[in-house]
């Protein structure tokens, strides 16, 4: 099982063309309310939208095996199952010869020799499910203090989201396919991603991600810090390729002068009067909102040629990927992103940082 967190601890288990996947949620208070709808409902913004998903469909109908009593946790370990019903094996075995670029199919098969590749094992995005499902209670205990968490799709390929962005619009995203925060953008991120599809291609995509109500001083200090634990929490999703905060990169492009977010009183509140920093000064809280974007990369999988090896000749090959696949993951990747923020934050405030 693969672990996140240290209080509120979830473990996520299974593969791509298992029976099943699932995750062990530990460290949620006796007593605290377990929202099955509000699961389902998470679940049911990861799934593939027509045409810029991939064909594969799945249920996604979380089973809580243990660990709540009457809708609520009782204190033991909560134990949620996915079932797997839409598979396909057989397209997958060529790629024990002849690794996927782009994929871990080369470093799992040289290093794991009883590796899985159907569906792409262990390290297929499928294992995102439970993460959904588990985030949805982290949720629940961060909306009990006032703290709310929203994304969007900041871009899509070379398609741009360049407008100022609240909790609200994130929010607003949910109502479209492509998780973009307006029907204009919605219809530009639908065409690029068909215009890769129809080349047997792929594009990446930017996942921004608002989180509201966080106190100041909230989190820890160097390796606990909350950009840190976010960080490298966010980089766990498959395909994450980078992480930045407020301005990120771009700071660097600044003086002090323009970057320093400069503080105020409004109505007995300290406030900044920018937010270049995301919200995220020495590991903690500053008061304003958290704000931060996670880099997806284009789908692996594709349709067009692409050269690789053949491990049992030990000679260059050319691999044409046949199967079911996303064109853009990045519009499914937002859900991902919350819950796993969410339980980056839930685990700190119960570990009391």
């Amino acid at each position: 099982m693969y672990a996140l967190g240290k209080k509120l601890r979830m473990s996520v288990f299974g593969k791509s063309h298992a029976p099943c996947v699932g995750c062990v949620l530990e460290g949620v208070p006796q007593g605290t309310e377990i929202d099955t709808e509000a699961m389902i409902q998470e679940l049911a913004l990861r799934k593939p939208s027509k045409g810029i998903g991939t064909d594969r469909v799945e249920k996604d109908l979380p089973h809580i095996v243990t660990g709540v009593c009457n809708g609520k946790a009782d204190g033991n370990p909560i134990i949620i199952e996915i079932m797997n019903g839409d598979v396909d094996d057989s397209k997958y075995l060529p790629f024990m010869e002849t690794p996927r670029p782009g994929h871990a199919d080369l470093p799992a098969l040289l290093e794991l020799p009883k590796f899985d590749i159907t569906g792409g094992g262990q390290f297929s995005g499928r294992l995102t499910a439970p993460i959904v499902a588990a985030g949805s209670i982290a949720r629940k205990l961060l909306e009990e203090k006032g703290i709310r968490i929203g994304a969007f799709c900041r871009s899509i390929g070379p398609v741009k989201d360049v407008s100022d962005r609240t909790l609200e619009d994130a929010v607003a995203s949910r109502k479209f396919p492509t998780r973009a925060c307006d029907g204009k953008l919605d219809r530009k991120y639908d065409e690029c991603i068909m215009a890769a599809r129809a080349d047997k291609d792929s594009v990446g995509g930017v996942v921004e991600c608002i989180i509201t109500g966080v106190p100041i001083g909230f989190g820890g200090i160097w390796f606990e810090s909350l950009d840190a634990e976010l960080a490298h929490a966010m980089f766990g999703i498959p395909a994450c390729k980078g992480v930045e905060f407020g301005k990120g990169f771009a700071i660097t492009e600044m003086r002090g002068s323009q970057s320093n977010d400069a503080y105020r009183f409004d109505d007995g509140r300290i406030v900044t009067r920018t937010n270049n920093m995301g919200g995220i000064v020495g590991g903690m809280a500053d008061g304003a909102d958290i704000v931060f974007r996670v880099a997806f990369k284009p789908t692996p999988s594709i349709g067009a040629k692409q050269d690789t090896v053949n491990l049992k000749t030990c000679q260059d090959a050319e691999l044409e990927i046949k199967g079911r696949h996303d064109p853009c993951i990045a519009p499914r990747a937002v859900s991902v992103v919350e819950a796993v923020a969410a339980l980056v934050l839930a685990d700190q405030m119960e570990r009391g940082l």
